[in-house]
């Protein structure tokens, strides 16, 4: 290369987004640091795998487990515990699980610089509003509160976001379809309602409006215009690979329960030791619309109580409204309707939820309400496109962002004194 080459540099929204994934990184490790969940599950059983089990030798706790003789299963879906093997491969268990700490900062900010990228990728305009909007979603959501307390119950939500992102990021760029299928399985195995996104998926594969009008004006007859336009507006090429994709996590989910329970629908949910009053939950369903007002209470309406010290509300480790914790996220509704993607997303947000409001289990111990988690991902995308149609977050959205920030750091507090 000659002097007067130019040289290749890394653009602006490269280095600020890199930036703020190592700030992010240092800012979780700092919260979470002396923290210690004592149920470093996943790594013991991604040691587990690599030895050919799949059960622990060993009781890390007195709930969430399924004993069955000197056999400790886990009941949590694994695909957190294979993404961990080769942490564990070079580290050991014992050691990884030592580390779990700057492990969970390191995925928490993984997640917020993907969410960079694709807001990047959806078209927000400006840096600043990127860097608000990433802010909202590494600081404003429950991916703190994960991030902070850690353990084998918010491993997986960290785990679960990274390959929601993957899939959105995927869908925005190549469109790959296998590939979006195998992250959408490998999702489905870490947090189980994220199934129910991948019709969206394929959906979000449709050809696009000005495909659709290349199709329209290629068709040069009547009856053989509207078979090729059928052909191409329908992508059933792209719907069986995303199906195939998808396919070797659904086989792994009904093996994996046959090798352990002798029953492929058996996930172990069903079998996990509970407290009392939280197995008197579960006897009235493992899902039923009994939990839905319960369920509904946590993400939208709870409240924490005040008290007379600082920080001067407590929150009873319940749930907590979303409208509390992460007003920005309301963002998402000054996305462009007109556009078809947006309901597409919407649709995933609701989709991904509704198993959750069923669900007996409440979320238990957490701050806000975590399992909204497994939609978060869909409606930072919406917030990216209502960055991009409105062209700025307005000083509006920001003051929410800001007052969510607050109440989440408020919650680093109450995560080690709860």
């Amino acid at each position: 290369m000659t002097r007067s080459e130019p040289v290749e540099r890394i653009d602006r929204s490269t280095l600020l987004g890199l930036g703020v994934v190592a700030v992010s990184a240092l800012l979780y490790w700092l919260a979470n640091r002396q923290y210690d969940a004592g149920r470093g599950d996943f790594f013991y059983l991604a040691e587990a795998f690599l030895q050919g089990r799949t059960w622990l030798t060993f009781q890390l706790g007195p709930w969430d487990v399924i004993p069955v003789g000197d056999r400790f299963y886990v009941p949590f879906a694994p695909f957190p515990a294979v993404a961990l093997m080769p942490v564990v491969a070079v580290l050991g268990a014992v050691q990884a699980d030592q580390v779990e700490s700057g492990i969970n900062a390191l995925m928490a900010a993984s997640g917020v610089g993907m969410c960079w990228w694709l807001l990047g990728r959806i078209g927000a305009p400006r840096l600043i509003d990127r860097v608000w909007l990433v802010i909202l979603f590494g600081f404003s959501t429950q991916i703190l509160w994960v991030a902070t307390r850690g353990g084998v119950w918010h491993t997986g939500h960290l785990v679960a976001t990274i390959l929601t992102f993957a899939c959105l990021l995927e869908l925005w760029g190549r469109r790959r379809a296998w590939l979006i299928g195998l992250l959408a399985g490998f999702a489905f195995l870490t947090r189980a309602p994220l199934a129910f996104a991948i019709p969206f998926y394929a959906l979000l594969l449709l050809p696009t409006r000005d495909e659709v009008v290349a199709s329209v004006t290629s068709a040069t007859n009547v009856v053989g215009g509207s078979i090729e336009r059928a052909r191409r507006l329908i992508p059933w090429r792209s719907w069986s690979l995303l199906a195939l994709g998808a396919l070797p996590s659904l086989a792994a989910f009904f093996v994996y329960n046959q090798l352990r329970f002798d029953d492929p629908m058996e996930s172990g949910y069903a079998l996990a030791t509970l407290p009392e009053w939280l197995e008197a939950q579960r006897a009235r369903g493992l899902f039923s619309p009994v939990h839905v007002p319960m369920n509904l209470d946590y993400l939208l309406a709870h409240r924490p109580g005040m008290i007379a010290d600082p920080p001067f509300f407590r929150p009873d480790g319940l749930g907590m409204s979303v409208l509390i914790t992460s007003p920005g996220l309301l963002f998402a509704l000054r996305a462009d309707w007109r556009r078809t993607k947006s309901w597409w997303l919407a649709g995933a947000t609701i989709a991904v939820l509704l198993p959750t409001l069923f669900y007996y289990g409440g979320g238990w111990l957490q701050y806000g309400y975590r399992y909204f988690l497994d939609s978060v991902p869909f409606v930072m995308a919406l917030c990216g496109l209502a960055a991009a149609h409105r062209g700025t977050v307005g000083a509006g959205w920001k003051a929410l962002i800001a007052i969510g920030t607050v109440v989440m750091a408020v919650g680093v507090y109450w995560a080690y004194n709860l």
